[in-house]
């Protein structure tokens, strides 16, 4: 499958940047790469509708100073483009995420690999780093642990290299799912059940961790699914959302007895954190 590249250059570039990211999240980009001024985002070409692109844009006229090129990238460049622009992530000197092409460094707790291809999750937004900040203090030891939206699998990797016994990661996108599976056999890991679908595939189980690094409206809609999958005291984690939806989700959290934890922020993205 083809994918669409969009270069975005936005002023100011962090705060539009971020703005920008997560509105084209919501209209089926699914990955995105920082630039000198600003970002590439990719989405799959039966996904790109140019009236909803122009539509987000227009939004933004007054807020912004936007300029966009788009190209197509075939599939069979796609790694060559990731490589190029991957670089390994320390997360609070405990985690290494690197790519198969970079070195080891055993100094590390836990030591991840990722292929970096057309998946959300290679650890570089602030949504995965806050999720993983957040897993690190976590007692996953021995325990159950649900990763819904998985992208690339890091975080199930990362629950399985911290003790978590009973994993099981979701993803609806086809190439997410297949790297998934391809990254959790570079870390040699095997006790992750890869699913491909949304909340339905996990109907009926029960989980102590939920991880759900999605975009808010998901959230909003799957959260009471959430609630029943989670486990008398278990931990409910979501990020992919902007601080300014906290007050949403939390009252949804509320009247689905949730009690909230924590609240993460970073870069104006944000990380809640609830227990049943």
């Amino acid at each position: 499958m083809n994918y669409i590249e969009l270069s975005v250059t936005v002023t100011p570039k962090e705060t539009g940047s971020d703005v920008l990211i997560a509105e084209l999240s919501e209209i089926g980009f699914d990955s995105f790469v920082d630039s000198d001024n600003g970002f590439n985002a990719y989405i799959t070409e039966d996904l790109f509708l140019k009236e909803e692109l122009i539509k987000l844009f227009s939004k933004y006229i007054d807020v912004f100073e936007i300029e966009y090129d788009q190209k197509n990238i075939p599939q069979q460049n796609w790694n060559k483009e990731w490589e190029s622009n991957f670089e390994p992530i320390d997360v609070v000197g405990q985690c290494y995420i690197r790519a198969p092409f970079h070195e080891a460094k055993p100094a590390y707790k836990y030591d991840i690999i990722i292929e970096p291809k057309m998946s959300f999750g290679t650890g570089h937004h602030q949504t995965t780093q806050l999720m993983m900040r957040k897993l690190l203090t976590l007692d996953t030891k021995d325990k159950s642990l649900l990763d819904m939206g998985c992208g690339t699998g890091i975080l199930a990797i990362a629950a399985s290299k911290m003790g978590a016994n009973t994993i099981t990661a979701v993803d609806i996108d086809e190439w997410s799912y297949t790297n998934s599976i391809e990254n959790l056999q570079k870390n040699n890991i095997e006790n992750v059940t890869m699913l491909k679908g949304g909340v339905e595939q996990v109907a009926g189980k029960t989980f102590f961790t939920i991880l759900a690094n999605i975009n808010k409206n998901v959230l909003l809609k799957d959260m009471p699914d959430y609630t029943n999958l989670l486990e008398q005291n278990g931990h409910l984690i979501m990020s992919g959302f902007f601080d300014t939806d906290i007050s949403e989700l939390k009252a949804k959290a509320t009247l689905l007895g949730l009690k909230l934890k924590d609240t993460m922020i970073e870069n104006g993205w944000a990380l809640l954190h609830f227990l049943k």
